[in-house]
């Protein structure tokens, strides 16, 4: 397959001609949507496929997918959002001006649309309106340094978790969240819980999803051309993963009635395991302290946040690398990297399919894997298809046409 000029480099993310100053090269363009083919790849198993607990090489695989796959959009967002307003160097002037309206419109294009998908009612957790608003709250970061970004990331992942957790109890308490969405547009134009939903209760709460945001800026930022930058991301996102996991390991061993009292917050929930799986449940009910030492995928923790970030690092990391050296990857991986190039239509597309065959959770494991086979492969037929006579995807010719009022800018 040919990628003249891949389509996104995120989710929803523009082509190099729209997006960047100074374009990376197509090679490392396939290496990124190597990556987000494979979290597509995930994300399909997660709404698709049996339940980890078939256990077996499959489980830990579904497993793993759990989670992490949505996290690896999210550092991937970030990624984008630098190519949008510019890279080595943010634009100036005119030009960043107009940057930065096409970064607005694609998070309110983004917003709309998640809400429009929501509305579908499927079993699926639409993440769309959460990375549109997390488009807009990383936008002022968008000049800062690889070095600034990581360290706001980390102090992000260290005390966002801990204002979510206080948040959420307030919410719980009605203290404050009724009164917000009472007098709140979006809430009653969605008939969600409007911005309270989107920063705290929902299911991606930009709060904590905010650092692999700016992560993925970070990321972005690096010269990833360079073979020592390359293992130096590995060897980060490894370090990552092993103090978020094994910190919770640690803590879940170490703290007197740790596991206990996390098992006591969801019910009975396999508390061994929460420090990498999402097996325990959860997040829970408000006012369980303990909850802030597990790791699972979904947790919303100072772990969760480390570990997953980790995960991503070294996913792109290897991406980036196999892609570069061998041709044969490229080859073999063209199903995968084409998804990935037309990731928004990949997303949106599953959504909407999953509606109008009306899929749901009551399929047994052995439906659940047929379902995820066909859904794979005809979603990968059809991007290899459409890639070959397309420099876009469907939805990310839409939104590229959605964003040209940006032009205008002074």
């Amino acid at each position: 397959m040919t990628h003249d000029a891949p389509s996104a480099v995120a989710l929803a993310a523009p082509s190099a001609d729209a997006g960047s100053a100074v374009p990376p090269s197509t090679g490392r363009l396939i290496g990124i949507d190597l990556a987000r083919g494979l979290a597509i790849v995930g994300m399909f198993a997660v709404h698709l496929g049996p339940d980890p607990s078939v256990g077996g090489p499959a489980g830990w695989l579904l497993e793993v997918a759990g989670g992490r796959s949505s996290t690896l959009f999210a550092v991937l967002a970030g990624f984008t959002l630098v190519l949008l307003t510019g890279r080595p160097q943010s634009r100036t002037g005119r030009a960043g001006r107009q940057a930065m309206g096409r970064v607005l419109i694609r998070a309110a294009v983004l917003m709309a649309l998640g809400y429009a998908l929501t509305a579908l009612d499927t079993p699926v957790d639409v993440i769309l309106s959460y990375y549109g608003l997390l488009f807009v709250l990383a936008l002022p970061f968008h000049r800062l340094r690889a070095r600034t970004l990581a360290a706001v990331a980390a102090a992000g992942a260290i005390v966002l978790p801990l204002a979510l957790y206080l948040l959420r109890a307030a919410a719980g308490r009605g203290d404050w969240s009724e009164t917000v969405a009472a007098h709140d547009p979006l809430a009653r134009v969605t008939g969600t819980d409007g911005f309270v939903g989107l920063f705290v209760t929902g299911d991606y709460p930009v709060l904590t999803w905010f650092p692999f945001i700016v992560a993925g800026m970070a990321l972005a930022k690096t010269d990833l051309t360079r073979p020592r930058a390359l293992a130096r991301t590995a060897a980060c996102g490894v370090a990552l993963a092993v103090a978020g996991y094994g910190g919770s390991w640690l803590a879940l061993h170490l703290v007197p009635g740790a596991r206990a009292a996390v098992s006591a917050a969801v019910g009975g929930g396999p508390a061994g395991s929460a420090w990498w799986s999402d097996a325990v449940g959860g997040p829970p009910l408000p006012g369980r302290p303990a909850w802030l030492l597990v790791a699972s995928p979904h947790s919303e923790t100072t772990g969760s946040i480390v570990g997953n970030t980790g995960v991503a690092l070294v996913v792109v990391a290897a991406c980036l690398h196999t892609t570069a050296r061998f041709a044969r990857v490229r080859r073999l991986g063209a199903p995968v990297i084409a998804l990935g190039s037309v990731s928004l239509s990949a997303y949106v597309g599953h959504i909407v399919a999953i509606k109008a065959f009306g899929i749901g959770d009551d399929m047994s494991d052995a439906e659940s894997a047929a379902v995820l086979v066909a859904f794979v492969t005809v979603a990968m037929l059809l991007a290899l298809a459409w890639t070959r006579r397309f420099r876009r995807g469907p939805l990310e010719y839409a939104m590229h046409t959605a964003t040209t009022p940006a032009q205008l800018i002074q």
